[in-house]
């Protein structure tokens, strides 16, 4: 299993003119390669490395296979996305607004995945990373993004971090066991059926919570923000995407229930934490069903919640300032400090169709008041889509997907924006407001071993929840190397 990397930091890249030419060069060469490869790359692909653990037909999906008895743990991923838009017409613009003007923008993140095991119940992990690059309109102006690997702060550099350090432990309570597949996440190979399994440190919540094996990773899967994790979801973490927090689990053979206190950033979209509990934090809960509705075929169902404590402001009071003439504009930041309370859910769902077909969706919602602090402007949000393994053109390796999504904001949110207020993502300066609708479609090639390279296309409809800007087209290239 190729594994998701949570969001990266960015600095700006300069946009030339010469986007649309360099860009078509980029796609040429890489369906030439893909095309080139279809015969003599599945072979190789498929063919099991002498060192592999698994059945004799299993591919090797890395450069270099990994052992599945070591107590330590060893990988790396590198994920380079390219994305472009032409030009498009809009009304007006505002200091957060999605750019008219065609440009393009390259995202570079790379990462050293280690761990150990202590004992068989015990495990620890540390993962080190390494962000470059940057995202169109240096990721301002829509509520769905069209790259994860690309956050909005462009003073965090290319300098390498700590993304994650946790540790593990398994609490058997029973002596039945099955098995569970090794990842840079879970070491394992076997585990009770029903058992308590504990984490703390630091880790990225949509890490373990709001997970879609059909929808979740952003590097072998889709790239859009909304689509990848539930946009009605501000779950908490810094602007890189992780916190400090514990994670407590309770697992029985077809369902498990997930409990996480993270610490919240000091400001919305902040890259310091709250350390104090007493001012912020926040609560999640998960309700994982795995129901017998469609025979063997695999039914996963994620109910969540969040309740998240932070220094929030409220859409409402930063207009009625504005209106009473006590500020120049709406301002979500002009308030005293204080705890205030952002609550949502989240229905997460996966249906295996066929052998190589699988449907998901999900739908989410958040009480809107209170501003987007921590992940994305988003208070509604219901997707559906799919994806289809190769098998029917012999590249069972490669994966095609199609997704739609509609995106929404409360009443307080939008007159807020209307009025000229900014928040950390969007802000036109006006606001005529229609949801934000996204349709997203890729390829992924299988190249050989660990090389992937896909073929991404989105299509955004009222960026920013504006009817006086776009619609906007997003192709993008993507090229991946798991070690």
């Amino acid at each position: 299993m190729i594994v998701r990397i949570s969001r990266q930091s960015y600095t700006n890249i300069p946009h030339t003119g010469g986007a649309t030419k360099w860009l078509a060069v980029l796609f040429g060469l890489a369906l030439l390669l893909a095309f080139s490869t279809s015969s003599w790359a599945q072979g190789a692909g498929d063919t099991a490395s002498p060192a592999s653990e698994g059945a004799p037909d299993d591919p090797v999906l890395t450069m270099f296979p990994h052992s599945q008895t070591s107590r330590w743990w060893v990988s790396g991923q590198d994920n380079i996305i390219m994305q472009w838009h032409p030009s498009f017409d809009a009304k007006y613009s505002g200091p957060n607004s999605f750019r008219t003007g065609a440009e393009h923008a390259t995202s570079n993140i790379g990462t050293l995945y280690t761990g150990v095991q202590i004992t068989s119940t015990t495990e620890i992990f540390m993962h080190f990373e390494m962000a470059d690059g940057g995202g169109i309109s240096d990721a301002f102006g829509l509520a769905g993004f069209t790259d994860l690997d690309v956050v909005r702060n462009p003073m965090l550099g290319p300098v390498p971090y700590i993304a994650r350090g946790m540790i593990r432990q398994i609490i058997p309570l029973s002596d039945e066991t099955v098995e569970e597949e090794r990842t840079p996440w879970y070491l394992a190979t076997k585990v009770p059926v029903r058992r308590i399994e504990l984490r703390f440190g630091k880790m990225g919540m949509n890490d373990f919570l709001d997970i879609n094996d059909a929808g979740t990773d952003s590097h072998l899967q889709f790239m859009n923000w909304t689509v990848d994790d539930n946009g009605a979801y501000d779950y908490a973490a810094d602007t890189r995407g992780y916190t400090m927090g514990l994670l407590a689990e309770y697992h029985e053979r077809n369902w498990a229930f997930r409990f996480a206190e993270a610490l919240m950033p000091k400001i919305a979209n902040g890259i310091d934490l709250q350390w104090n509990l007493r001012k912020a934090r926040g609560e999640n809960f998960e309700l994982e069903l795995h129901p017998s509705v469609a025979g063997k075929r695999n039914t996963s169902l994620r109910l969540l919640t969040f309740v998240n404590h932070a220094n929030m402001g409220v859409y409402r009071d930063a207009v009625a300032n504005y209106l009473a003439g006590k500020t120049t504009r709406p301002i979500i930041t002009d308030h005293p400090e204080r705890t205030t309370i952002k609550y949502g859910f989240d229905v997460n769902l996966m249906q295996q169709v066929s052998k190589n077909a699988r449907a998901f969706s999900r739908f989410g919602w958040n009480e809107g008041q209170h501003e987007s602090f921590a992940y994305t402007e988003v208070d509604q949000t219901l997707q559906a889509g799919g994806d289809l393994a190769g098998e029917r053109w012999k590249r069972r390796l490669d994966k095609i997907g199609v997704v739609v999504v509609t995106n929404a904001i409360k009443k307080d949110h939008q007159n807020y924006l209307r009025l000229g207020g900014m928040g950390f993502l969007l802000g036109d300066g006006g606001l005529n407001y229609g949801r934000e609708n996204i349709l997203e479609t890729y390829y992924n090639v299988h190249v050989w071993r660990g090389i992937y390279t896909a073929f991404d296309l989105q299509h955004v409809s009222n960026p920013g929840y504006n009817r006086d800007r776009g619609s906007v087209l997003v192709p993008s290239l993507r090229f991946h190397l798991d070690f």
